[in-house]
């Protein structure tokens, strides 16, 4: 009778847990994005995969994300073999990235934070160049690097399915114990919505 009792006691209780441990959310993303370099303005796209503990209002998830920043300049440029001439500047940054992140349930509030790696891209071309001029300063030019970063947020869920959020993301493209290296980070501003299904 006894053995009967806890076998019905363990048995209720995980599945009662069975739910919360398996209750997994995916969250698809847009933002706009503002960085202390050029281009400072961009707009992003983010996947997310959330995962609820059996702690209450604690989760986890995973997270892969595409940021993309363009800016289309027009400068005039001075040089004596071809005297006073303008050239055009367009500069594409596109970066992508995944990342594991944290949070927890406090309400209608969500706050968060994460760690991840990334690849970021710079493609730099030029236009209406004199032919002498192309091979020096106004050369086409991309660079691809890797990132870390870290990032600290929060959503809001004022009705169910759509979360408005805000966050601030960290990168630097080398050794991330390095805390100078983290005082001279790349930060953004994102602003955005996450739609949760």
């Amino acid at each position: 009778m006894l053995k009967s009792s806890i076998r019905n006691i363990v048995l209720t209780a995980v599945i009662m847990l069975m739910p919360a441990m398996a209750w997994a959310q995916w969250g698809l993303g847009a933002s706009y994005e503002i960085r202390n370099k050029e281009p400072k303005n961009g707009f992003g796209v983010r996947v997310e995969r959330m995962i609820k503990l059996p702690l209450p209002l604690v989760h986890l998830g995973t997270r892969a994300h595409f940021s993309y920043f363009n800016e289309n300049n027009q400068f005039r440029i001075q040089d004596p073999s071809v005297g006073s001439t303008e050239i055009g500047q367009d500069i594409t940054n596109y970066d992508f990235g995944v990342a594991l992140l944290g949070g927890v349930s406090l309400g209608l509030i969500k706050p968060y934070v994460g760690l991840g790696l990334g690849s970021e891209t710079v493609d730099v071309s030029y236009s209406d160049v004199p032919g002498n001029l192309s091979q020096g300063d106004y050369k086409d030019n991309d660079d691809s690097k890797i990132f870390y970063n870290g990032f600290i947020g929060t959503e809001f869920s004022p009705i169910p399915l759509i979360s408005p959020f805000f966050e601030y993301r960290f990168s630097k493209f080398s050794d991330p114990f390095d805390v100078e290296n983290v005082k001279n980070s790349k930060g953004r501003v994102i602003f955005g919505v996450t739609l949760r299904f």
